[in-house]
């Protein structure tokens, strides 16, 4: 959870947003790609930063619009963030690829079927890689698009033409 923590006290600092505007963020981003979290969990987690005084709602009205409140980091709120970075940039590195419960369970397959999972999650990679190629080359020149976006976006891709050549090697042996 202090994931989650991280990227709306992250998002509020830079500016104050509502927990609409968060939600539209991590979807434009594509941040629930490469961290789990959900439209559900931003709207909580909003609620629970504001229980705890990390973050403050000032509700503001636009036009005809109904009002909104739109948050923005408190003192507090910037001191959990940078204990939140530091903290969290100190943790091991865990990477948790779901496809590997498949692999370890192909033995138990028929050699038919295990050619079939292998080739689903290379399907997969592919799409993934695909898409990746796509935003990269969509962002890559765009001034809006923050340095760090990119740089998350190129490791993704890395990690993704890895995992192909992984998958590659794999089929080979079965």
């Amino acid at each position: 959870m202090a994931t989650i923590d991280l990227i709306v006290l992250g998002m509020v600092k830079n500016e104050p947003l509502s927990a609409y505007d968060i939600q539209k963020m991590v979807e434009y981003r594509n941040i629930s790609r490469w961290v789990k979290i959900s439209t559900p969990s931003i709207y909580k987690k909003v609620i629970q930063l504001e229980k705890k005084g990390l973050i403050k709602g000032t509700l503001v009205k636009e036009g005809k619009m109904a009002e909104k409140a739109v948050y923005s980091l408190t003192g507090d709120g910037e001191k959990e963030f940078e204990k939140l970075m530091l903290g969290i940039s100190c943790e091991p590195v865990n990477i948790f690829l779901d496809f590997n419960a498949v692999i370890v369970n192909l033995d138990s397959l028929s050699p038919e079927k295990q050619k079939i999972c292998l080739d689903n999650i290379e399907s997969s990679v592919k799409t993934m890689k695909m898409y990746l190629e796509e935003n990269m080359s969509m962002k890559e020149n765009n001034p809006e698009i923050p340095e760090t976006g990119k740089a998350v976006l190129r490791q993704q891709f890395i990690l993704a033409q890895a995992i192909e050549a992984w998958i590659a090697s794999v089929k080979e042996n079965f």
